[in-house]
């Protein structure tokens, strides 16, 4: 059974799948991510407060399923991604999760007292656990695409030769506003499907702002990938189906290599098709107010924006900025063949159920959150 699952086809299959839990993050997780972000600029009442983080209270513990699946899929598919970002990117990985430590604190202890300053403490916290995880994973993802400076000995063991302060970079800081705004406006959106009255007017010209900026950080990223950012490429590469080893091969650099792929494999251009696309549409069912198609092209749009990175870094995974030749990529930094195999079928009986309870979830979740709904039942609110 599988016997046709070579080596190199299940990995290839894996960073696919690596990429679909990173956009079921991004697509479920970002909203309400958003919404926090926006809870300080949207919302100017108590009562208006309560609306935005019920609005999400009943589904931000499941959409924080898809951080636990892609961190548990890069632990046990690529372990040696995981050795090196985890452990060299350890402070702000605690960073984030401090903030989402923080987060579901904020949601159960902010409606515990009337007090104002107790409930403005909450809503701080609650904006922090929002933006915090919002910029870091877009500043990530562009400290990625630039390359991570550690290398590995004759065992394999890895050193990371970085510090936190030069992740913060120009070009990774423009990807924390890509990502920021993305996760901002697509909130936005969602709250248009959640809110009436004061609350969804307000929500006009704060969707027309983030848009400017996501478009406006889009288009700047772009054109610093093609003339700034020095891609990676393979100039020799050890055979697909052999033993991971990130040693056994050689790599250059190229200024604008990150284009290839693009070029190379006409069906890549979706990517960029629906991150633009999906933004642009998005912006005009909003405009004539079909706000459920503007979510879907939304979410289509967050999808384009993360499959743009891995689509122009294939075959790289975390490339080294310090010595490019120990960069990991699919061919080298999996698992065995039995690990993928087995997680291949656990994920092929799991991954279709959470979709399906989720999809449960949403259906019977649907609808406007309003204050008479939220001052009927106050006890059960947040």
């Amino acid at each position: 059974m599988f016997a046709f699952l070579d080596y190199e086809v299940l990995r290839i299959i894996w960073w696919v799948l690596l990429g679909v839990l990173l956009i079921g993050f991004a697509v479920m997780d970002g909203f309400d991510f958003g919404v926090a972000s926006l809870l300080p600029i949207v919302a100017k009442t108590d009562m208006e407060k309560r609306i935005l983080i019920n609005s999400v209270g009943p589904v931000w513990e499941g959409n924080q399923v898809w951080l636990v699946l892609g961190g548990g899929a890069i632990f046990a598919a690529w372990p040696a991604i995981y050795a090196v970002s985890f452990s060299g990117l350890y402070l702000a990985m605690f960073v984030v999760l401090s903030a989402l430590i923080i987060r579901p604190v904020g949601f159960k202890f902010r409606s515990k007292m009337e007090d104002k300053t107790w409930r403005k403490v909450w809503d701080f916290c609650l904006f922090i656990t929002g933006v915090v995880p919002g910029l870091l994973f877009g500043v990530a993802v562009g400290n990625v695409m630039l390359g991570v400076p550690f290398h590995f000995d004759e065992s394999l063991r890895v050193t990371y030769t970085g510090g936190f302060f030069e992740l913060l970079n120009p070009f990774a800081l423009l990807c924390g506003v890509i990502s920021l705004s993305m996760f901002m406006r697509h909130g936005a959106v969602y709250l248009s499907l959640k809110t009436e009255g004061s609350l969804a007017k307000r929500l006009n010209w704060v969707t027309n702002v983030l848009t400017l900026i996501n478009l406006a950080a889009l288009l700047a990223a772009g054109w610093w990938v093609a003339h700034k950012v020095s891609g990676y490429v393979l100039t020799s590469v050890a055979d697909p189906l052999a033993p991971s080893n990130p040693l056994n091969k050689t790599v250059g650099q190229a200024t604008g290599h990150y284009l290839v792929n693009f070029k190379q494999y006409s069906w890549m251009i979706a990517g960029p098709a629906l991150a633009f696309g999906g933004l642009v549409l998005s912006q005009l069912c909003f405009w004539i107010k079909r706000h459920g198609i503007s979510f879907i092209f939304s979410s289509l749009s967050v999808i384009g924006t993360v499959a743009i990175v891995g689509l122009s870094m294939f075959p790289f995974i975390l490339p080294s900025s310090s010595h490019p030749q120990h960069s990991l990529t699919v061919w080298d930094a999996s698992s065995s063949r039995l690990t993928l195999l087995i997680m291949l079928v656990a994920a092929l009986i799991f991954v279709p159920i959470i979709l399906a309870y989720t999809s449960w979830v949403y259906n019977v979740l649907r609808g406007k959150i309003t204050a008479s709904s939220i001052e009927t039942r106050s006890g059960e609110m947040y």
